[in-house]
């Protein structure tokens, strides 16, 4: 599941689905549309840490605004070896969009070291975290960016970044990251968000196409926190999860998969590998099974034109950010493939980050109900304005959430004004 050299850069793929929705944009000057085609800014930062053993080690991290014209820019922070300056920027695009679609006070960024997180101990992890953050402190407070947990990283990792802002900061500032645990201003349902969003917009699609969700089945790449998550959710929704797989491979059982006792044996043994009463799958096969719902929950590039004519599910369902090339789309709609575009199927996890931002900033926390009932009802209006759309312009529904997002931080622009 890992990013290769031959892979489609995902900064070039980014721009492609930008040229193909602002086509549909004719109310927008051309000039806001050239705006809106670059970064507003980007961070380097080239760091040593202090190794266990007393050696120093360099780091390189990035942090990228995209834009900032709706609020203040959000977006994740990835420990991965594969972290590129154009992964961070085709990543702070699609957070831009994603946050517009979501309707949110929000712009887009995304930040990242690269780093096998893995090979550190505890401590020197915790290290590495405190000087990245530090480093990009710059950019980073309440009203500016609001960095959160991405591949790689947890709401440990949160804690540490918060607890460092706030030493410099002479004072505790919950609100400058989200995702964090709930003892130090993390939001109930945070970590649940995003799997159970992606299950949200997946079970509309069923019915939009006229699937019952009872018994449909679903197949999942990356069983980490979203993919997990969003196979609970399909089984407490009646659907029948067949397949799950995760970096060192996975389970299959065409009658369905346990998934409380898969997830049970996930975390005891480190992988859903040998789940007892499962065949093995591995990461490329899952993603051509016959199945209502595909949901690739891992990194970005995994539908390409190689392997999309494969692909045999009624609904892709995208967990992860870029799972799907540009190629690859063009074949998925050609071959009547519903895709929920990344921006809109994997909004939950920004969403309910929203809600724990201003939480923090009131210092008055909500029930888990009323999270998981602004969150429903958040998606719902979501995918109904793209399925609209969609049908109105007869698009794609990732050029139709596209055009959506862009229009609306297109006209913030133009009524913002251009400074000075």
């Amino acid at each position: 599941m890992s990013s290769t050299s031959s892979a489609p850069n995902p900064y070039a793929v980014a721009r492609q689905q930008f040229e193909r929705a602002v086509i549909h944009l004719d109310d927008i000057p051309a000039n806001f549309i050239e705006y809106l085609r670059h970064p507003k800014r980007e961070l380097t930062v080239n760091f040593p840490v202090k190794m266990d053993d007393g050696s120093l080690r360099m780091f390189t991290g990035y942090r990228v605004h995209y834009n900032n014209v709706l609020g203040p820019t959000k977006g994740g922070i990835r420990y991965h070896p594969d972290v590129t300056l154009d992964e961070m920027r085709a990543l702070a695009m699609w957070m831009t969009w994603k946050c517009s679609l979501m309707n949110i006070p929000y712009g887009g960024a995304k930040g990242g070291v690269v780093v096998d997180p893995h090979q550190l101990s505890l401590a020197e992890l915790e290290r590495l975290t405190r000087r990245y953050a530090t480093d990009i402190s710059i950019l980073m407070n309440p009203s500016n960016d609001v960095p959160a947990p991405d591949v790689g990283t947890n709401p440990q990792i949160m804690a540490w970044i918060m607890d460092t802002y706030s030493m410099h900061f002479g004072a505790f500032q919950a609100a400058v990251v989200t995702g964090k645990p709930v003892e130090v201003g993390g939001s109930l349902g945070r970590n649940e968000a995003t799997g159970r969003g992606v299950m949200l917009t997946a079970r509309e699609a069923l019915r939009q196409v006229g699937i019952p969700v009872q018994g449909a089945r679903i197949a999942v790449q990356g069983f980490g926190n979203v993919g997990s998550i969003a196979a609970r959710t399909a089984h407490e929704m009646g659907c029948k999860v067949i397949a799950a797989t995760d970096v060192k491979g996975g389970a299959y059982n065409r009658n369905g998969l346990d998934v409380p006792a898969l997830i049970e044996h996930a975390q005891r043994t480190g992988s859903v590998v040998n789940f007892p009463g499962s065949d093995w799958i591995d990461n490329a096969s899952v993603l051509e099974l016959e199945c209502e719902v595909l949901i690739p929950a891992a990194l970005e590039n995994q539908i390409t034109k190689d392997n999309a004519a494969r692909v045999k599910a009624r609904i892709v369902a995208e967990g992860a950010n870029g799972p799907t090339t540009d190629d690859a789309d063009v074949i998925l709609d050609n071959n009547g493939v519903f895709v929920i575009p990344d921006i809109l199927c994997n909004g939950g996890g920004v969403t309910v980050s929203y809600f724990e931002w201003v939480q923090d900033l009131q210092y008055f926390f909500w029930s888990e109900e009323e999270i998981w009932q602004r969150l429903e009802r958040t998606m719902i209006n979501a995918f109904n304005e793209v399925a609209r759309m969609t049908k109105q312009r007869n698009i794609s529904m990732r050029t139709a959430a596209q055009a959506l997002a862009i229009r609306r931080v297109a006209k913030a622009t133009m009524i913002r004004g251009i400074y000075p």
